[in-house]
């Protein structure tokens, strides 16, 4: 039917826009260099839940579906990896401030 072919499209671009959505989330995070603000949980909870998305569709063989979500899966990542990778540098730039010479703690 007409409809069908209507939402499946609408559903396609709905997958592409879910995973351009953590976009812009990650641009900031790479030009700010600090993720102190940012909400690791939640972040690795989407992750998560696009995991499992992901793994129905593909159990389930809906295509759209499981790729739509891998690519989500791709750009939320991102944010994660980020999110990870700025507290570990900040941290870790810290404690060697924190360890110069004539420096108190």
């Amino acid at each position: 039917m007409a409809y069908d072919h209507f939402i499946e499209t609408f559903f396609a671009l709905s997958l592409f826009i879910n995973a351009a959505l953590f976009v812009p989330q990650a641009m900031c995070l790479f030009a700010k260099k600090d993720s102190t603000e940012i909400s690791f949980i939640t972040f690795f909870g989407f992750w998560l839940i696009q995991l499992v998305t992901s793994l129905h569709g593909f159990i389930r063989q809906d295509w759209l579906l499981a790729f739509g979500t891998l690519l989500s899966m791709v750009t939320c990542g991102c944010v994660v990896w980020l999110i990870v990778w700025y507290r570990i540098k900040n941290k870790n730039s810290q404690l060697s401030y924190a360890n110069q010479p004539g420096r108190h703690r």
